[in-house]
């Protein structure tokens, strides 16, 4: 069967959501396809990352698609891909994100092998910085690994695939039961056991294995099953990068058996910490060993031909080679691009790298003067300098030694002035105490800027705000400013544009109006207008709905306005009487209401047995969800009906109503005799209570 009918190419050409239109495929894996797309509203690349369509009907892979544009939505920074849409297309679950061309670091490790310690901390200060924020945030990434770590093709590094990030204390724990998250290779020992909780310390272990990865070009563990790797994490220490290749400074050893201690309280508590570190290590490096190239490894055809005593980094000598070696600086190899003049940056923290950094130039030496040698004594034929006889002293001698040693001292001064003289002069006019100005740095991008200070002999310093007006990773101002006249070496803070300030509006459904107000305020805006409306589903007092919708990005403090339930609506109270319990129960589920039968019937001469008789409440209104309660009707009461036979009409109709019977007199001839001669019923028999009985008076 064709690729393209069942395949991930059979999404090329198409339009997803109506907005972005599929140009190719750049990866795929288990779970999704990732496509270069270009989103047409406005007219940008995008990645667009694309769930396989037989796990879209699964709701744990769908939930992850959604927890990846959540964790990643909520972090901001110039080193962490950016989630700018996510959504759901006739079954097609995608998620569309910033596109970054370059290659990962899988690649880089694959293609370069193992990489100079400079070259390893350049991607690892980066990384830490993203997942730094992401822990600040209250996110652990989980899923660090090499293909997770992308540089750019202008240098600048980004973490990406937050698939299955976790807030930190919420569904943080791991258990038996539950699946083993992240990739085996990197996956820390507390993942594995399922015993502990997986903590922002597990983000730590995995950059460790990567920094091994890097400077040893090779994983920590590799084994033919997943439980011969699995084993390793739990029962087996990281081993020193040096034991892979002989020569990796001590320190880097640290760094990374520090980061990937088996036991997590041993770890550097977050990535901040950890970066901390790297950057102290990274300043007690010398330039020799930063710049150190790995040559041989152990046990490699090149290794066993070199010798016992080749070392893995020039520069720093093999302490079991024989002689000792003159080392010269090792020329640095760039495994990441230089940006171009002109490419942008947001920050120091997002500068391309560059590798192949020239060695610092010496400072320029101080003039030397050079005094000439003394002429040698003459020596007698014994080859020893003749010595004045003794108890007797040379008058000229003795009488210029003081003053010649005067002279001496005078002209030692001078020359110590002049070297200070000429090396003070030196300092202040060509070396690091020279003056320089402050450049033009308006108009240009952050990494345009550092480049302009350095060019300049100056330090750039650098903080973030916010801009309507300077695009993001420009520079806003500078201080000292332009045309201002410094010393070399001195501090220039630059302030970089962060953007527009913008805010994006929080999910306000179903919370009650404090933590509506609450919400808002965490993100800098405020409660706009506050109306009511029913709601059968929402409970009264809480949001009903909002606008703008959750996600649109608003200014400091523009208002957001938002809809409290009033609960259910009422309605007028449903006229059950007549009915039988069945038309009743119908009437009641129509109108979202609760029927309840009284235990007794009663009596009713108004409605028949097994009807509706009375009802609670009878009138008024209720709202859904409400109880009415029924009574069923035993239809009338029967009673013996007296017998009136030769009594009066008086007689007659009292006993009657005494009986609960309504009466009815006819008069025959007008009843002359007052006696009753007939009823009907008759005397004796029984009949519904309140029923009418007719008499004949005569």
């Amino acid at each position: 069967m064709p690729v393209n009918v069942v395949g991930p190419d059979a999404l090329i050409g198409e339009v997803i959501d109506g907005r972005y239109t599929v140009l190719e495929l750049i990866a795929t894996g288990g779970m999704a396809s990732v496509y270069r797309a270009v989103d047409t509203r406005l007219d940008r690349d995008v990645a667009l990352k694309v769930m396989r369509p037989h796990l879209a009907h699964d709701e744990r892979f769908v939930s992850r698609f959604k927890r990846e544009a959540l964790a990643a939505a909520r972090l901001s920074h110039p080193n962490i891909v950016s989630i700018y849409d996510q959504g759901n297309d006739a079954g097609r679950v995608w998620l569309a994100m910033e596109y970054v061309p370059g290659r990962t670091l899988r690649q880089i490790v694959e293609d370069d092998g193992a990489l100079t310690p400079r070259a390893a901390l350049d991607i690892l200060e980066p990384m830490l910085l993203a997942l730094a924020e992401a822990h600040r945030g209250g996110i652990i990434h989980r899923d660090i690994k090499p293909e997770n770590v992308i540089i750019r093709d202008d240098g600048v590094v980004k973490v990406a695939d937050f698939g299955l990030a976790r807030a930190v204390n919420t569904d943080t724990a791991t258990s038996a039961t539950s699946e083993v998250l992240g990739t085996l290779a990197y996956i820390s020992p507390e993942q594995v056991d399922g015993g502990g909780q997986v903590t922002t310390r597990s983000d730590v272990y995995a950059a460790g294995l990567l920094l091994f990865e890097m400077l040893t070009g090779r994983k920590a563990f590799a084994g033919e099953s997943i439980p011969k790797v699995l084993f390793q994490h739990v029962h087996s220490g990281v081993p020193a990068p040096s034991s892979v290749l002989p020569g990796i400074p001590p320190s880097l050893d640290s760094l990374v058996l520090s980061a990937s201690a088996k036991d997590p309280q041993d770890r550097p508590e977050d990535a901040a910490e950890f970066l901390a570190e790297v950057r102290h290590v990274r300043r007690l490096l010398p330039e020799s060993e930063l710049d150190g190239v790995a040559t041989t490894a152990p046990g490699s055809a090149a290794a066993s031909a070199a010798g016992a005593g080749t070392t893995a980094y020039p520069g720093r000598p093999d302490t079991e080679t024989a002689a000792p070696t003159t080392s010269q600086p090792a020329e640095a190899t760039s495994v990441l691009p230089v940006a171009p003049a002109g490419a942008g940056a947001t920050s120091a923290d997002t500068q391309p790298f560059n590798l192949a950094q020239p060695a610092a130039q010496p400072l320029k030496p101080a003039p030397r003067v050079v005094k000439p040698a003394p002429k040698p004594l003459p020596t007698n034929p014994t080859g020893n300098r003749p010595q004045p006889p003794h108890g007797t002293h040379d008058g000229h001698d003795a009488a210029g030694a003081a003053p010649r040693r005067r002279r001496l001292g005078i002209l030692a001064a001078l020359v110590a002035l002049l070297l200070a003289a000429g090396g003070a002069g030196w300092y202040f006019t060509a070396g690091p105490g020279s003056p320089t100005t402050v450049p033009t740095l308006t108009d240009l991008t952050a990494q345009q800027a550092v480049a302009a200070l350095t060019t300049a002999h100056l330090d750039a310093k650098q903080t973030e705000a916010f801009s309507e007006t300077v695009a993001k990773g420009f520079v806003i101002s500078a201080t000292p400013g332009e045309g201002a006249s410094l010393r070399r070496g001195a501090d220039v803070t630059l302030t970089i544009s962060k953007g527009k300030e913008r805010y994006a509006v929080p999910d306000l459904m179903n919370v009650s109006r404090k933590t509506a107000t609450e919400r808002l305020a965490k993100v800098n805006l405020s409660p706009g207008k506050v109306t009511t409306a029913y709601s059968d589903t929402i409970p009264k007092g809480r949001v009903v709905s909002f606008e703008p919708a959750a996600g649109t990005q608003l200014k400091r403090g523009e208002p957001v306005n938002f809809v409290l339930s009033d609960g259910p609506q009422p309605f007028d109270v449903p006229d059950f009487l007549g009915k039988t319990q069945e038309e009743a129960q119908a009437l009641a589920e129509q109108a979202g209401l609760t029927i309840e039968m009284a235990s007794e019937p009663i009596f009713s001469t108004d409605y028949d047995k097994d009807t509706v008789a009375a009802q609670t409440p009878a009138d008024g209104q209720v709202v859904r969800g409400d109880t009415i309660t029924l009574t069923l009707s035993k239809g009338p009461e029967l009673v013996e009906v007296p017998s009136c036979f030769n009594k009066s009409e008086a007689e007659s109709v009292a006993l009657l109503k005494a009986a609960g019977f309504e009466v009815d007199v006819k008069k025959f001839l007008g009843g002359p005799l007052d006696t009753c001669t007939g009823q009907t019923p008759a005397g004796g028999t029984k009949a519904p209570k309140g029923t009418t009985v007719t008499i004949t008076i005569v």
